[in-house]
């Protein structure tokens, strides 16, 4: 076993070092799916509209489901997604705290980039290193967008949320039993590293708890990790269980923007749970369905209520959030194996709203509501080592109305809701992924690829 990894020792670093200009390049998009979480992590996975808890086939099996590695070739595969997201709000009647609409959210392109590499240990365990990013939060409201006194959305000038998350996980799985009935599982423990840039509300200095680490801070970095799980089960030779999930990210506190985020800057990543089934219509031809639940709401920065908003009230442990619910989401996808040399895919992914009513005024800075985004997908093998991977997701427009909200002032000492004025945020989009796969012989023992 010793000498098997250090043959490959060189390797492993290179993926290791990818995985880690991957972190850090990370992605800043506000089009998503479930809340800010991406459908998939590479061109399968979004081709398949995010299904295949149950079913994995690729170099980024691990960021799925840990237990998916086992039985696949060593192989290892690049991808770069490229994000197009057109996010804005409306308002309707006087707005009174952010500026009248209609606004739209400038920087729309985001590239975001993943990679992975499977090796297999025997015949019933491997080994597998990945790098994926979620979709993080973004907007751009420039100066144009008046509201007293400096113009922007809230009146303190240019405004905007830029919020990255990026990981990397490196995992292990081993099968139990026969393949007809066989267990699998998987854990993957996890690196994870965001950066937050939060612009134009230094108006809210009355309402917060650190009022010199509140707004215009530039990016803070902050590090943590967590550790991914799974397991499938074969039920029969064409029908499959699967399931994953991950504990929360336990990050280190933005310091910076410890005045307005809840918690004095504390922003874990969500724990979700996934878990799919997957069968073999033919034996070239499988459906997956999948669901998966994210825990927005345990996260306080996302999930305490965003109002009402009192004096000094921001930062502290029951401070404003989001107000964000947890995210339910379900996905169908379908794959079909046409030749030895090209791969079919389609998919369909349906998430649920984050956002309440009553929290629209401080989430045009992350109108993060997709529902409906259709996917499809192709794999060419040009050679019988490498492929290439295409995928397109449209996100169909969506949006959600809710009345304003106004903090504490001294003419209204609980704040309120402004009754005559309503916003509504909306967001659409599409994302294009390429990407490229290489596969060694069985036996093939060489570090660098030599049979493209």
């Amino acid at each position: 076993m010793p000498n098997h990894f250090s043959r490959h020792s060189m390797l492993a670093l290179g993926a290791l070092f990818l995985s880690g200009a991957q972190v850090v390049s990370g992605a800043q998009v506000a089009q998503a799916a479930d809340g800010y979480f991406l459908i998939g992590y590479g061109p399968r996975q979004k081709a398949l509209g995010g299904a295949g808890a149950a079913d994995q086939r690729d170099a980024m099996a691990l960021s799925v489901n840990p237990a998916g590695i086992v039985g696949l070739e060593r192989q290892f595969g690049l991808g770069l997604t490229v994000v197009n997201a057109d996010r804005g709000y409306d308002t309707q009647g006087p707005t009174r705290v952010i500026a009248p609409g209609p606004v739209v959210s400038g920087r729309p392109w985001f590239p975001v980039p993943n990679g992975g590499y499977i090796q297999p240990i025997d015949e019933k365990s491997a080994w597998s290193v990945v790098a994926y990013a979620n979709g993080g939060i973004n907007t751009s409201y420039g100066w144009g967008n008046w509201h007293a006194p400096r113009g922007g959305l809230f009146g303190g000038g240019f405004t905007g949320i830029d919020l990255q998350q990026a990981f990397m996980s490196v995992g292990y799985a081993r099968r139990f039993g026969t393949p007809v009935g066989a267990l699998t599982l998987g854990f993957a423990p996890t690196v994870a590293v965001q950066m937050l840039n939060l612009q134009g509300v230094g108006v809210f200095v009355p309402y917060s708890s650190d009022p010199y680490r509140l707004s215009d801070m530039d990016y803070d970095w902050s590090w943590g990790g967590g550790v991914r799980a799974g397991a499938t089960l074969a039920i029969t030779d064409r029908f499959r269980l699967g399931a994953a999930g991950a504990t929360p990210m336990w990050m280190s506190r933005l310091e910076k923007y410890r005045g307005i985020i809840a918690d004095s800057g504390s922003f874990d990543i969500p724990a979700y749970l996934q878990a799919g089934v997957a069968y073999d219509l033919l034996p070239n031809l499988t459906v997956m369905l999948d669901w998966r639940h994210i825990f927005y709401s345990a996260v306080p920065a996302l999930g305490n209520p965003s109002n009402p908003i009192f004096a000094k009230s921001m930062g502290t442990g029951s401070g404003p959030g989001f107000d964000w619910t947890d995210v339910d989401s379900g996905a169908v996808g379908a794959e079909w194996r046409y030749s030895p040399a090209l791969t079919l895919r389609g998919g369909y992914h349906y998430s649920t709203n984050p956002l309440r009513w009553r929290s629209v005024t401080v989430n045009v800075l992350s109108p993060i509501i997709n529902r409906h985004h259709a996917s499809v997908g192709a794999n060419w093998a040009f050679t019988t080592h490498s492929s290439v991977d295409f995928a397109f997701v449209y996100a169909f427009k969506n949006s959600f109305t809710g009345v304003e909200w106004i903090p504490q002032q001294p003419r209204l000492p609980f704040g309120g809701a402004n009754t005559l004025a309503t916003v509504t945020p909306w967001v659409q989009g599409f994302e294009l992924t390429l990407g490229y796969n290489y596969k060694w012989d069985k036996g093939d023992e060489s570090v660098i690829p030599t049979r493209f």
